[in-house]
């Protein structure tokens, strides 16, 4: 009789169980302890991210026996009771990214227990600061906060700029209607770490009063900058004055400055005025803006970076994009109501030296398409709308460029921390 195969060593099991989506390894955790204690490996669940409701009532110990065994850091927290706070913090104190959900907790207290916390996303919630029993939040590094009312408005920019290790800041929509440039000045000279910062604001202004600027502001490690133009509401013309060493700048407008043309000039003054101040820009992303024709010959010939959603996009524009940045090397091409088509195929002629490109295939004809294969340096190419379409594409490009092209779908960004203002926009 044939004695039965040795068994696979768990080392090669959970070697194969990395390529399995979540619902997959999920369904498979089902079928014998022997595999739910292999798949629950802290290796297979890197990143991921635990969404706590508590709406059953309390969890079982096996659940958070199953958390601490996967070494779960991540968690969004949709339950506003003392008690449920109380578990998570004894379950996993290790936490070090959190998200706070439809909160009404005063003072963010709870942030005492979870000494590791590094990255913080408040939404939709009411936090009330006392001076006197100021969180503990001087460790954090990210912090988010969108629709986030602070009843004692003087508590706002205090309570930001004592966080003093953030290195990211989102705030949307939150504290009160501060004057955006004041904002921005404020952070910036008590914020020392700080590299990336979006802001919306619910104030309009149309020019700051011009102050000397701080030197504290002036050596700032502010690297990126995203701006979110809501309603009627317009950052200053001169808010770059404030930052003009910045390295990347993203500006996403609402759908309503397209439906005007009032609106869709002032876009483009502004974007015109911005980047003149920004000389050694190496990002751009601008979301529903005007057509890139009414701005392009601001752009700084630096930029190396560019992402174009939402707004039409002519042969006309991409010819004189092509011009203004003859280096470019990354491009994220996603116009609308406008569309590629047959421009697709003069990607090439326009952009040589591009290392990375993404755009949608939508009515692109297969021979045009396949074109891209004559960018020698593209070494990533990212289908926005790839679900759509047969993964035989992907295959004659990349057998077409030898495998030198990684072929891939777009994947919506699933990171908890991030704003749901930018997945919207995005």
């Amino acid at each position: 009789m044939a004695l039965p195969p040795p068994p696979l060593p768990a080392e090669v099991w959970t070697h194969v169980f990395g390529y399995l989506s979540v619902p997959d390894k999920l369904s498979l955790r089902a079928c014998c302890k022997y595999f739910r204690k292999l798949v629950d490996h802290w290796s297979l669940w890197r990143g991921w991210t635990a969404v706590l409701t508590f709406r059953s009532g309390v969890y079982t110990r096996r659940f958070w026996e199953s958390l601490r065994r996967r070494k779960v850091a991540s968690v969004v927290m949709r339950s506003t009771k003392a008690k449920d706070w109380k578990r998570l913090s004894l379950e996993l104190p290790d936490v070090s990214a959190l998200a706070v959900e439809q909160s009404g907790m005063e003072d963010l207290l709870f942030s005492a227990d979870f000494a590791r916390l590094q990255r913080l996303a408040v939404r939709n919630s009411d936090v009330v600061i006392d001076a006197s029993r100021r969180p503990r939040l001087e460790q954090l590094t990210h912090l988010s906060l969108c629709e986030v009312t602070f009843p004692i408005k003087s508590s706002f920019l205090p309570f930001l700029s004592h966080l003093r290790n953030l290195t990211s800041l989102t705030c949307h929509n939150s504290g009160h209607a501060v004057e955006p440039v004041r904002m921005m000045e404020s952070l910036l000279s008590s914020l020392p770490k700080l590299q990336h910062l979006s802001l919306s604001t619910k104030r309009a202004c149309v020019c700051a009063p011009r102050r000397p600027v701080d030197a504290r502001i002036s050596s700032s490690s502010l690297s990126t900058l995203e701006l979110i133009q809501r309603s009627d509401h317009f950052f200053p013309v001169n808010a770059m004055k404030t930052v003009p060493h910045l390295s990347g700048l993203s500006v996403v407008s609402g759908e309503e400055y397209q439906r005007t043309p009032s609106g869709s000039s002032h876009l483009a003054f502004l974007l015109n005025t911005w980047l003149l101040d920004l000389p050694g820009l190496s990002a751009l992303a601008v979301t529903r803006g005007p057509p890139v024709g009414a701005y392009v010959a601001s752009i700084p010939a630096t930029v190396r970076s560019l992402t174009l959603r939402g707004s039409s996009l002519s042969p006309d524009d991409a010819s004189a994009v092509s011009a203004q940045l003859p280096d470019l090397l990354h491009l994220h091409l996603d116009p609308w109501p406008s569309r590629l088509e047959a421009d697709v195929a003069r990607l090439p002629e326009l952009f040589p030296k591009l290392r990375s490109l993404k755009l949608r295939r939508q009515s692109a004809a297969e021979r045009d398409f396949l074109q891209l294969q004559r960018l020698q340096d593209l070494e990533r190419l990212e289908i926005l709308d790839g679900a759509q379409h047969p993964s035989r594409l992907a295959a004659q490009l990349q057998a077409l460029t030898k495998n030198r092209l990684r072929v891939s779908a777009s994947a919506r960004p699933s990171d908890p921390m991030l704003c749901p203002c930018v997945l919207q926009a995005q």
